[in-house]
């Protein structure tokens, strides 16, 4: 009976070193998950990034295309905005 016992024990603590060591690569598959989450947020990142570029060149294209439009009104004012340059300078000196 003892030598029973003896082997219940024995084999029970073979199964627990065993099952550990069974844990270990899982995880080690959990320490992957910060290099996933890396690469999500640079993608993110450079999404954004395009987005914001996007949103420039399109309100640039507007601009564009208000500029003959508004050509003559921007006449006008170009040379309120000189004359006042001028006093502002006169002013200075």
């Amino acid at each position: 009976m003892n030598k029973l016992l003896a082997a219940l024990i024995a084999t029970l603590f073979a199964a627990g070193a065993f099952a550990a060591d069974a844990a270990k690569p899982a995880a080690s598959a959990t320490e992957a998950k910060p290099a996933v989450k890396a690469e999500a947020k640079a993608e993110k990142a450079e999404a954004k990034a395009d987005k914001k570029e996007a949103k420039v060149e399109k309100k640039e294209a507007k601009a564009e295309e208000a500029k003959p439009a508004a050509s003559a009104a921007s006449g006008a004012k170009a040379k309120k905005t000189a004359k006042k340059a001028e006093k502002a300078e006169e002013k200075k000196a």
